[in-house]
């Protein structure tokens, strides 16, 4: 049998060997590049908005949703596994006597999706017995029907399953080449068709895409067994499969050798790059711990922006509504206008409306418009992330355009939205941002980290670290963590690049809720220099 043809029939022979129920059910990869009738959407959500207001419900909002899932897996020279999942189906929820009611169902019938409504409302109404304060939803506007599409140049569901996998498996031969002992390489293809309607007055049809394409190469020293790994250094996107297009990869020449990429990827080149640094960290001697000046790149400071400026100000933490993944928020109201978080160049805003990012959409699941609004202004925390149902616990007049479900049969609650770091206002490159360090550390890339129950404490690994002296790289070290507190480390930001570096890094699974769900979210930033953080060996630490 010949290579081509063993992929293709490998491939889809495995598409069902490893199903999570995230994905829902297995289907054939055609599926995936067939459109739900738009013609069937509309009469559907009217059936279930009118039961809903005939069961007396004061408000109510249907979500039809059709989610496609891709998951392609392979090993150095091997397909494990491809997974193809569609999950269908309408969630309505409901405002009755000041409480909300939610129900769901995969059939999509005028009468499924009407009997949905009934019994959503009729939750709604037991729930109203216990509760204390009525649901108050900020205004949102009737807009009618209205569309929005991630812009993209190729959908990835319509690129043969077969294509993909000769891309993986060149990456991983071109990494095994330059040196890898090992190579594993994924690809996830996420498609959220997703229509929206509400008794506001608004009937909205979304095509969200999103695309990750991450891998490990592992270098091993055969006489010692000691080995290494480095994972790869690109951003999950929201968009098309034109973002693999290596042939007009954005890139970024950095100090250290390191090459990163913009709003397009070559996935082999740095597949390769990944070989040779493994072996590099191999040869690399342990940090020195100590306090030292951190140069952070932005695929490494895109996690701390997420787990300690994004989760902490999600207003459902900060309330105590919401505890699961990593507890509450140090971040308490009181603070709002007044806390010192960062220095004064410290500007993190929030922003649903960014191009290519993974959560940029135009609409969120409450049907509100999104936009960009500051969180922390000239290093003060200035705002939090609210839904409808909680505007008017800030005074606000208006949802943030911060509500999300993953899936049509889960209820929309408060989700992160993008947040980034501003870029600096000064020009400043990070060559120029280097020369300036005399003992610090140059990071790189996601590694491990630690947090605790109120996202005060701490502690962040990487994927490569550089040693600078008197303003210059003198070389790769390993075993280093940086420890921190967020205000103090927000405090400690003496200079950020200008927007010429500012990169998108994200999350493609973030997890949060019980039941749990999760998202995608990106956060950006320009390279970005902390002074006097304290440098962990992880080593020496075990």
């Amino acid at each position: 049998m010949k290579r081509r043809d063993f992929i293709a029939l490998g491939g889809f022979g495995a598409a069902g060997a490893l199903v999570p129920g995230w994905f829902g059910r297995a289907v054939a990869a055609e599926v995936l590049a067939t459109p739900l009738d738009a013609a069937m959407k509309k009469p559907l959500a009217d059936a279930g908005l009118q039961a809903a207001r005939d069961a007396g419900a004061s408000y109510c909002d249907v979500r039809i949703g059709r989610y496609l899932r891709q998951y392609v897996m392979t090993r150095e020279d091997k397909v494990e596994n491809v997974v193809n999942g569609e999950s269908i189906g309408a969630g309505i929820r409901v405002i009755v006597d000041g409480a909300w009611g939610f129900a769901a169902t995969n059939t999509l019938t005028t009468q499924a999706v009407a009997d949905a409504a009934r019994q959503a409302a009729a939750i709604a109404r037991a729930n109203a017995r216990l509760q204390v304060e009525p649901v108050r939803l900020a205004p949102a506007p009737a807009l009618g029907e209205v569309a929005w599409r991630t812009p993209v140049v190729r959908n990835g569901m319509e690129v043969p399953v077969e294509e993909k996998v000769e891309l993986l498996l060149g990456v991983n031969a071109a990494a095994m080449g330059a040196g890898a002992s090992f190579v594993s390489s994924r690809m996830f293809v996420i498609n959220e068709q997703k229509y929206f309607a509400s008794t506001d007055g608004s009937y909205i049809d979304q095509d969200v895409h999103r695309i990750w394409v991450p891998f490990t190469v592992t270098a091993i020293d055969k006489a010692s067994g000691k080995f290494r790994t480095r994972d790869g250094l690109s951003a999950p996107m929201g968009m098309g499969y034109e973002y693999l297009d290596g042939d007009r990869a954005q890139r970024f020449e950095l100090p250290g050798g390191v090459v990163a990429y913009g709003r397009s990827y070559d996935m082999r080149e740095d597949a390769v790059a990944a070989a040779r640094q493994a072996q590099e960290k191999l040869r690399a001697p342990s940090v020195q711990p100590g306090k030292y000046d951190l140069v952070v790149d932005p695929s490494n400071l895109f996690l701390t922006i997420h787990e300690n400026v994004g989760h902490p100000l999600e207003l459902d933490r900060v309330l105590g509504y919401e505890a699961n993944y990593a507890g509450t928020s140090f971040a308490t109201l009181d603070k709002r206008g007044s806390y010192r978080w960062g220095s004064d160049i410290v500007t993190l805003f929030a922003d649903k409306t960014q191009p290519g990012s993974l959560g940029g959409v135009g609409y969120d699941d409450e049907g509100v418009p999104t936009r960009r609004w500051d969180l922390v202004r000239d290093g003060v925390l200035v705002d939090y992330q609210a839904t409808r149902d909680q505007a008017h616990i800030l005074g606000k007049a208006e949802s943030d355009g911060c509500c999300y479900a993953d899936s049509w049969s889960s209820v929309q609650f408060q989700r992160m939205p993008n947040v980034s770091l501003a870029p600096g206002k000064a020009p400043l490159t990070v060559a120029q941002m280097i020369a300036g360090v005399e003992r610090g550390l140059y990071v790189h890339g996601r590694g491990s980290y630690s947090i605790d129950q109120q996202r005060y404490n701490s502690q962040f690994g990487g994927q490569l670290f550089y040693e600078i002296r008197n303003g210059e790289i003198t070389g790769m070290v390993e075993d280093a963590a940086y420890q921190i507190r967020t205000p103090e480390f927000w405090n400690a930001c003496s200079a950020i690049c200008d927007e010429r570096d500012f990169r998108l890094g994200g999350s493609f699974f973030d997890g949060k809720g019980q039941p749990g769900q999760v998202s995608a979210v990106s956060h950006g930033s320009a390279t970005t220099r902390f002074d006097g953080i304290n440098i962990i060996n992880t080593a020496r630490s075990l």
